[in-house]
């Protein structure tokens, strides 16, 4: 599997900003603990999240086109 750089460096960033999104709404405005108690687990909070920053990453990545 040969890496593109255009395309590591799209998902970088798009990792980064998504990340910091995330860490501003759970951690500034949702609050975690609020999260873990009304879902009822640290584990499925922890998970959900890493994959909604994972997941999107991926995808950026995939679709990214190369000329």
């Amino acid at each position: 599997m040969k890496l593109k750089k255009r395309k590591i460096k799209y998902a970088a960033v798009f990792f980064l900003c998504w990340l910091a999104l995330l860490v501003l709404l759970v951690d500034g405005v949702l609050k975690f603990q609020t999260l873990a108690d009304y879902f009822g687990s640290y584990t499925f909070v922890e998970v959900s999240l890493l994959l909604l920053v994972i997941l999107p990453t991926w995808a950026v990545y995939k679709f990214t086109k190369e000329r």
